[in-house]
């Protein structure tokens, strides 16, 4: 009896100790986290590599955002899988280079208001998949995947939706005279375009003054009504994309005027949606994703933003077109105050967010998005091995370890013809991240190694339609 009470005493001081082991590395490491992590994706328009103080802006002011990559994870090489609006929102809600769905083009780069595709139905979006593991949506901002009901978030896996269904800048009333003067002093009388809820115009035109902060007010009663449930939300903010505009308590207090102003504002929406989170107690166990849709829209001088260091903006396949300011937070999982240099995409979102749910990612189809867990909560190394720069239907370049080969260029915008390269034009982009200095004459082998690895990667893709192509029914 006495060595039973003794096996039994030791059983039990056994079970205390491993008790206590399994705690402290929940509380300290992450690894074993809660089950089923709410989900929240932040997309800024068109918002530079160089435009947060936490990615080395000079004068605008991110005290949110900075305090979000302190407490969680800054990513250096995180790109977004196009160059513009359409495609890239298509592949983060996909997980699938646009090219496998049919949202890209080379005759029209985006949705506009007078097209009548959109993302298809075969496509299972990120929040179909995380309903289906036991999740309530919303989707609050800018849609961009198109416009007419079949479409919308709503026929798309969310129970809710709110916000404009595409670019800000559409549906373009003022006189086309007055050229882009317009957007010096930009007014909301000057484009009609449409405030949603759910599948109806609520209003028309959008106070786009107002429209920042009203999505993150928006997004703070969804956190309210959903906090003891599972919730993905997704808040894309139609900012700063141009025309640009922010509230009358924003106005004027940044060094970088306007652009400056409108970032502030997103970065008070930002620090907003954190508080609520911890005042609510669900910080621990909501994971937060900070990135932009492609990179600023040059063109518009000081009304766009910055790349910082990189090459080049929106539209194009270099770098500052595609490679975006990223932060992950997690409180009491992701390490705070670290800094990932490992290859990223808004593709791996998608697969690495319905993993974390205990979701299932599709079989039945290539998906492109890999898990980045390992990364994010031990800061290991990412399985992601290829990053593949696509303008419309075009594979333009294509990153492989630190190693980009771009095959075809072309600028931004205007009217000069791609230029095709053989050999590709090379660059080490741990050693030149701005693509400055061509090294293919060097690299022989490299250069024979991406041409490899992108015509493998290109048996892979399948041609489907066009969905950007398809006009507005009569």
């Amino acid at each position: 009896m006495k060595r039973s009470a003794l096996a039994r005493h030791s059983a039990s001081k056994y079970a205390a100790t491993l008790f206590a082991l399994f705690s402290l590395l929940s509380s300290t490491h992450g690894i074993y986290a809660a089950p089923k992590p709410n989900v929240i994706v932040i997309y800024a328009d068109d918002l530079g590599y160089g435009d947060l103080a936490c990615f080395g802006h000079p004068t605008i002011k991110t005290p949110a955002l900075d305090q979000m990559a302190a407490e969680g994870m800054k990513f250096t090489q995180f790109y977004s899988a196009a160059p513009v609006c359409t495609p890239s929102r298509a592949a983060l809600m996909t997980g699938r280079y646009p090219i496998r769905s049919g949202m890209c083009s080379d005759k029209r780069r985006v949705l506009f208001p007078n097209s009548g595709g959109g993302i298809p139905a075969s496509e299972v979006t990120l929040a179909e998949a995380l309903k289906a593991a036991g999740y309530q949506t919303a989707c609050v901002g800018k849609w961009h995947l198109g416009h007419l009901p079949q479409f919308l978030p709503t026929s798309n896996g969310f129970d809710s939706y709110f916000g404009i269904p595409y670019s800000n800048d559409m549906d373009r009333i003022a006189d086309r005279k007055l050229g882009r003067s317009i957007f010096l002093k930009p007014e909301v009388k000057y484009w009609n375009v449409p405030l949603m809820r759910d599948q109806e115009i609520v209003e028309q035109p959008a106070d786009q003054t107002t429209i920042t902060k009203r999505y993150t007010e928006g997004t703070i009663k969804l956190i309210q009504q959903y906090k003891k449930q599972p919730f993905f939300i997704y808040l894309a903010h139609n900012m700063p994309h141009v025309p640009l505009f922010r509230s009358k308590e924003f106005q004027d207090q940044s060094r970088r005027g306007l652009y400056g102003d409108v970032i502030e504002e997103i970065d008070w929406s930002v620090g907003q949606i954190l508080e609520e989170l911890k005042t609510q107690g669900l910080d621990q166990n909501t994971i937060v994703w900070f990135c932009s849709d492609n990179g600023p829209w040059l063109i518009f001088n000081e009304q766009g933003g910055s790349a910082g260091l990189l090459r080049d903006g929106k539209g194009s396949t270099w770098e500052g077109g595609m490679r975006e300011p990223t932060l992950a937070w997690w409180p009491g999982h992701i390490p705070s105050g670290s800094v990932s240099q490992e290859l990223g995409s808004t593709l791996d979102i998608y697969t690495t967010s319905i993993k974390l749910a205990g979701g299932n990612v599709p079989t039945d189809r290539v998906v492109d998005g890999v898990d980045l867990t390992p990364v994010l909560l031990e800061g290991g190394n990412s399985p992601r091995e290829i990053m593949a720069y696509y303008r419309g239907t075009k594979l333009m370049a294509l990153r492989k370890g630190p190693w980009k080969a771009h095959f075809i260029t072309k600028p931004a915008y205007g009217n000069e013809p791609f230029q095709e390269h053989n050999p590709p034009v090379l660059y080490h982009l741990e050693h030149d991240p701005s693509e400055k200095y061509d090294v293919a004459k060097n690299h022989p082998n490299v250069i024979k190694e991406l041409k490899a690895a992108a015509e493998q990667f290109q048996k892979t893709v399948k041609p489907v339609p066009s969905q950007l192509e398809i006009p507005l029914p009569n």
